[in-house]
């Protein structure tokens, strides 16, 4: 308790922290009901945990807490798409809103609770990262390849044009680069994935040792080798040996016991996802991101206002982009979205001074 008379500031700051207690409480219980197993029950535990923040907030309240007040617009906008959605982006943004805890700085916070948020922001990062991981496969090449479409249709578009050719021939321009960046980024996609999911599939152990175990020489085992080449240390190896030949009938440390066998490789198929899956994602993606830089002039505009509109047009999508890289990443969505939006219009730019300088040589 503190020792001193509260102010009036100090009791508005602390009914604040004792509304936003329980809007983040809410969130995790509402993050639960859409979850099952162990995610469930660490999401309630993070909201139990939550709501002993509240109490620490009523104790000093006391008969000031009043009646509730609203929480901040950051947890009421959280506590909306947990109610909605309760995907790995209602995760990225709790993560990010549990790094901003002031309970650190703040005397009147325990020095328990500021440690607290600390470790609420490490177990919803762990929580975030299992969705990000399922998510990856897919995300990156439509994320890769829509980013692709805009800048680089929006680049073609602009120094097509830049060189003073008809509006006709930038539109024609943008729409074979169009088609042709689609199958280029659908093709590479699916060559990438498919060449690493056959790089891992020829490092993946296949089930030999348990067949030829039974008939190896107990004298000269080379079955230790294998496990040994794998990574394994001498004592797990050997432990795993003695497993394989039938010298043990249950495992006496079971952390040096696999069981069944299995190669970290098979993890990393699921996040690379199938090569259908990243072409077509790919193809789809980035058509629709350089359909954007075209759309003006599909519709019938000319000349500099065609360019001004799409330019428009990219810029939003390029934001948006950026934003949703930045939560996914747990990382700011400002930053990353204003990265991403000075690397297009700076592609952009130097196309269009090129396409002035062709214009202008043509043309003399």
């Amino acid at each position: 308790m503190p020792d001193r008379t509260p102010s009036p500031a100090d009791i508005r700051r602390w009914r604040q922290y004792l509304a936003d207690e329980r809007a983040e409480a809410a969130v995790y219980r509402d993050l639960a009901k859409k979850r099952d197993g162990e995610e469930r029950e660490i999401l309630l535990a993070v909201a139990e945990a939550e709501g002993r923040h509240e109490q620490h907030w009523l104790a000093l309240l006391g008969p000031d807490a009043g009646s509730p007040r609203r929480p901040s617009t950051r947890n009421r906008i959280l506590g909306l798409l947990a109610r909605r959605f309760g995907s790995v982006f209602v995760l990225a943004l709790a993560q990010s809103a549990e790094s901003r805890s002031p309970y650190a700085t703040d005397t009147d916070a325990t020095r328990t609770m500021a440690a607290d948020e600390q470790i609420h922001e490490e177990v919803v990062r762990g929580l975030a990262t299992r969705g990000r991981t399922r998510l990856s496969g897919s995300f990156r090449p439509a994320v890769f390849g829509a980013n692709d479409g805009l800048v680089s249709n929006l680049s073609l578009v602009m120094g097509i044009a830049a060189s003073g050719v008809a509006s006709q021939v930038v539109l024609l321009s943008g729409i074979f680069g169009l088609l042709a960046g689609a199958l280029s980024m659908g093709a590479g996609e699916f060559v990438s994935v498919r060449s690493q999911r056959e790089l891992l599939d020829a490092s993946r152990p296949t089930k030999v040792t348990l067949s030829a175990a039974s008939s190896l020489d107990l004298e000269n085992n080379e079955l230790l080798l294998v496990y040994l080449a794998r990574g394994m240390s001498r004592e797990a190896a050997e432990h795993r040996v003695a497993e394989r030949m039938g010298q043990y009938s249950c495992d006496c440390d079971p952390s040096l016991s696999l069981n069944p066998e299995r190669f970290e490789g098979e993890a990393s198929h699921e996040t690379l996802g199938t090569a259908w899956g990243a072409a077509i994602s790919s193809f789809c993606f980035f058509a629709c991101g350089a359909l954007i830089p075209i759309l003006p002039f599909v519709f019938g505009m000319i000349g500099g206002w065609a360019l001004a509109l799409a330019c428009v047009l990219v810029g939003i999508v390029l934001l948006g982009t950026g934003a949703v890289v930045g939560l996914l990443s747990g990382t700011s969505p400002l930053t990353r979205a204003l990265r991403q939006l000075a690397i297009g219009f700076g592609a952009a730019a130097a196309t269009y001074l090129l396409g002035l300088l062709a214009g202008s040589v043509l043309g003399g």
